[in-house]
């Protein structure tokens, strides 16, 4: 009876379910979970002790230092004497055993493959072995540069590959250097590798083509995993998929975009989800192939939760079952499309024989119709003739009537202004150009001493028939406000109604009371107890 060995893999949000630690694979007690082809050695040993103390408790207290701590944490290194060693496998990858190169003395001298920098054997908080860069990496090392949802998605699709029964190396480079597989699977034979990688930073869609475009210059095809939340998207661009990461510790990681089936009998493509182990099995197996999806199926429909969303790709892995079944319903569209081509053919045949029969019909109609309207336009062309020259003989009498009313209009309002002038005139005719002077400089001097305010006194006041051909007085300064008007006439305060709300200056109380009457009890009028009579002076 097999069992699985416990998890030590980390998801973003929660502990993985409990599968073998970077494997996944269904192992016999006693045996290496790998391949099932030797005994546990120490270090399996340490992995499955630490993998159960991670479900205890205690790992959540100390979940954030472990987390910490294996940031940069690259799981290959380079050997003086075996080469590349893989900490993910039992034995290295070089039949050696962890405690060779664990604290080992004197110290082996172990390289990072991407950097060429020292690196040494360690273990985490939780025992799992890694290898870890000596003080003063340098910063551009990509190993080290990983973020820990990388390296744990590289060690997930590693136990997937490994439990579908093919080999697992991690970081895998090219030979000139111009790849690096986050995790390259071979088959049992050694004929055919895939190259896995894990891919959370953010690529354009060029680069991300120009990096499989090398793979397959090497024959490798290639699976692009994303776990974002979000679709990247370069989904649609290369054979890809996206994972969701377990939130509960028995939950499996899930393919849950980029794979699907074609419903022949709806016509359309649905997504599938299925587990990740699953997944990379069937890949391997050749029972999913990347398959590019028919411009007429790309518009693909998805509930989630009680949203409905309308997406477009044009990329997916699934089934050669599924690309055939698109292309049989492409060829039963395409032969249907033809039929009703033919079909609406026939009858736009059918259409323009009936059209070119109502256009004859139509035109014999048109024919009598024009006619009825030409004898019709000459009648009322005749009525229309009538018609114009009584209204332009009605036109001219209204015309001459306003001229008259006009000129009528315009005399009334040059005799008013006569009138007008003539009053205001008298008005202001028995002041002397003293007593104007004074009356001004009264102003002046009252607006400075109550309120600091210098009046501009014209050298010629000129009356203003908007003021009832009083004067206006405007304050110095960059306002230039109306300060007030200087007598306005009596009688013709109705012509200047706004006169009730503005400042009124007279020369005494004999020419206030004559304005409050004309104005009203509103009025603001002013006198400065000036008197009729210019005054005489003995020298």
């Amino acid at each position: 009876m097999k069992q699985k060995t416990p998890s030590v893999i980390v998801a973003r949000r929660g502990v993985s379910r409990a599968t073998t630690y970077a494997t996944g694979v269904m192992a016999v007690p006693g045996t290496c979970p790998v391949a099932n082809d030797g005994p546990v050695t120490p270090i399996w040993r340490a992995i499955v002790s630490g993998a159960r103390y991670l479900m205890s408790g205690q790992f959540c207290a100390l979940y954030a230092q472990d987390r910490l701590e294996m940031l940069f944490m690259p799981f290959t290194a380079v050997h003086p004497a075996v080469g590349r060693i893989d900490a993910t496998q039992p034995d290295l990858g070089q039949g050696l055993e962890w405690s060779q190169i664990h604290k080992a003395r004197p110290r082996v001298p172990l390289t990072c493959p991407e950097c060429g920098w020292g690196v040494h054997a360690k273990y985490s908080p939780r025992r799992v072995p890694y290898f870890s860069h000596d003080p003063g990496r340098p910063p551009e090392c990509e190993l080290s540069n990983e973020s820990w949802e990388h390296h744990m998605l590289k060690l997930e699709l590693a136990g997937a590959i490994r439990g579908a029964g093919w080999y697992a190396e991690l970081e895998v480079p090219a030979k000139d250097g111009s790849w690096r597989a986050d995790v390259m699977a071979a088959s049992p034979d050694g004929t055919r590798r895939m190259a896995w990688e894990a891919q959370l930073s953010a690529i354009t869609d060029e680069d991300i083509r120009a990096r499989t475009a090398r793979y397959r210059a090497e024959g490798i095809p290639v699976c692009w995993i994303s776990s974002h939340k979000r679709p990247p998207n370069w989904i649609d661009v290369v054979p890809s998929v996206r994972v969701r990461a377990p939130q509960e510790q028995d939950e499996p990681w899930v393919v849950d975009d980029g794979l699907a089936g074609f419903d022949q009998r709806a016509g359309d493509w649905k997504f599938r989800e299925e587990e990740l182990g699953q997944f990379v099995r069937w890949v391997l197996q050749g029972q999913l192939v990347p398959a590019k999806t028919l411009p007429r199926y790309q518009r693909v429909t998805r509930r989630i939760d009680d949203d409905v969303w309308f997406l477009r790709r044009s990329r997916w892995w699934t089934s050669a079952q599924s690309v055939r079944a698109q292309a049989e319903h492409e060829q039963m569209r395409q032969r249907q499309d033809k039929e009703k081509q033919e079909r609406e053919a026939r009858q736009k045949e059918r259409n323009a024989a009936s059209a070119r029969r109502r256009q004859r019909l139509q035109e014999l109609k048109e024919r009598r119709r024009a006619e009825e309207a030409r004898v019709r336009q000459e009648e009322q062309e005749k009525a229309h003739r009538a018609r114009m020259e009584e209204l332009l003989r009605e036109q001219a009498e209204q015309r001459r009537q306003r001229e008259a009313q006009q000129a009528r209009e315009a005399a009334e309002r040059a005799e008013k202004a006569r009138t007008a002038l003539e009053t205001a005139r008298a008005w202001w005719l028995p002041l002397s150009a003293a007593q104007r002077t004074e009356l001004f400089s009264a102003i002046a001097d009252r607006a400075w001493k109550e309120e600091k305010l210098q009046i501009e006194i014209p050298a010629e006041p000129r009356m203003h028939e908007s003021f009832a051909y009083g004067v206006p007085l405007y304050s110095r300064g960059r306002l230039h406000a109306l300060y007030g008007v200087v007598r306005p006439c009596p009688s013709l305060t109705s012509l200047s109604p706004q006169l009730s709300f503005q400042r009124v200056l007279v020369r005494n109380a004999h020419e206030a009371g004559q304005l409050r009457e004309a104005i009203g009890e509103r009025a603001r009028v002013t006198h400065f107890a000036l008197p009729d009579h210019e005054q005489l002076s003995l020298a």
